[in-house]
């Protein structure tokens, strides 16, 4: 549902955090506009935190979307919600602010499970990283397996520390420091403290944040925080882009907050695991004829940390149709075949790049009637590795590869 247009109506929808200690937290404004309401939204907790309550008390659905059209229905009539902690944080304020004006809700924020955790630990919050895995696959968390990091995580339930520990402990981060903090705020707060690798515990609350202080052994596997991967980190077939061309590629398509890029013929989905894997408002669609490649995008890019991934599989040009126009185009494969790289051009946002690579001489003559006709830049890489020549070693160059980067005007 899209937002709103921005009016003058007066603010009708209050939207109170509420913490573990229940009306003892709140401000006598936000505890008057809960009383004043005629209708609260929350679910059943925040009603037991909040109560009592004198209003009429309807509880989220499943989706919670499915309450959007009778909460908008109240427009002008006093109204409120029961959030947790923070509405703004990984809350219900951002999806409520898409659907009206600022101008038309008064909020009460409460402290977040973020701000608490930190004054438990005494990790400074600006220096540490703020994630949620709640509703969301495990893998996001990732990404940030950086040696050093601290990680504040909202999880699903009592069952994620311990999902969580698997995953370090499976990545070679199984000496890393983890603490669940349980029902923070309330007469229900505990702490819990382990190693991932020695994760034991049981009875876990399920409302808890975990607070992980990464480890790495030796042998961790630690995203880079640089294009180029190794290539080994791929499941492929071969139809892959190495690892120093894939560097080369992603500088050429210079990502930039929020643009989604189309990976046509994405073999192994390296070039749009390593695209989103540079800011996490970066998105991709990996357009791939074989179904099992497409498979494999899919596996690769959660054991990358980049589950959000979307494959698209089909061939193209058709494949493209109706799909979100994208601000960036990377074809790896398929640049010969009729209609392809036109169907692309056309599709390119304004100020828009794209990149091609190709091995083959009927896709180099593609891409030299396109420098042809249009500019850009056209360049030749290759890359020779020292290998064994006997007990000496010598050069033994790759397939050069021929690039072509285009800028849409």
């Amino acid at each position: 549902m899209s937002a709103a247009p921005v009016s003058s109506t007066a603010p009708w929808l209050t939207i109170v955090g509420i913490g573990e200690d229940g009306r003892a937290g709140l401000s006598p404004a936000a505890t008057a506009a809960l009383d004043g309401a005629e209708v609260v939204y929350g679910g059943a907790r925040h009603f037991a935190l909040g109560g009592p309550l004198r209003a009429e008390t309807r509880v989220w659905p499943r989706p919670i979307s499915d309450a959007y059209p009778g909460l908008l229905a109240r427009r002008g009539r006093p109204t409120c919600i029961l959030a947790t902690g923070d509405p703004f944080h990984y809350g219900i304020g951002a999806e409520i602010a898409r659907l009206l004006p600022a101008a038309e809700m008064c909020v009460f924020p409460h402290l977040s499970a973020f701000s608490l955790a930190a004054a438990r630990l005494g990790w400074p919050l600006a220096e540490t990283t703020c994630l949620t895995l709640h509703g969301r696959a495990l893998e996001r968390i990732v990404p940030h397996l950086q040696p050093g990091a601290r990680l504040f995580t909202l999880t699903w339930d009592e069952t994620t520390p311990e999902a969580v520990a698997a995953l370090l402990t499976e990545r070679g981060f199984g000496a890393s420091r983890l603490v669940v903090l349980e029902a923070m705020g309330g007469p229900r707060e505990r702490r819990l403290e382990t190693r991932a690798d020695a994760f034991s515990l049981t009875g876990i609350d399920p409302l808890n944040t975990l607070a992980v202080e990464v480890v790495a052994d030796a042998d961790a596997r630690v995203v880079s925080l640089s294009p180029g991967l190794d290539d080994t980190w791929f499941e492929n077939d071969g139809q892959l882009t190495k690892a120093d061309i894939r560097a080369v590629t992603l500088a050429a398509l210079r990502p930039r907050a929020g643009q989604r890029l189309w990976d046509i013929g994405a073999g192994a989905g390296s070039i749009s695991i390593e695209w989103m894997l540079r800011h996490p408002s970066l998105r991709s669609l990996a357009i791939e004829a074989n179904p099992a490649r497409a498979a494999r995008i899919a596996r690769n890019a959660a054991r990358l940390g980049v589950p959000d991934l979307r494959v698209v599989e089909g061939e193209a040009p058709a494949a493209l149709e109706g799909l979100e126009r994208p601000d960036a185009i990377f074809i790896g494969g398929g640049v010969a075949r009729p209609g392809v790289l036109d169907r692309a051009l056309d599709a390119l946002k304004p100020g828009g790049r794209l990149v091609a690579n190709v091995v083959t001489l009927e896709g180099e003559a593609v891409l030299l009637g396109a420098f042809a006709r249009l500019g850009g830049q056209l360049k030749r890489l290759s890359v020779a590795h020292a290998d064994p020549v006997g007990h000496l070693h010598g050069w033994r160059a790759a397939m050069p590869v021929t690039q072509w980067v285009w800028t849409k005007r």
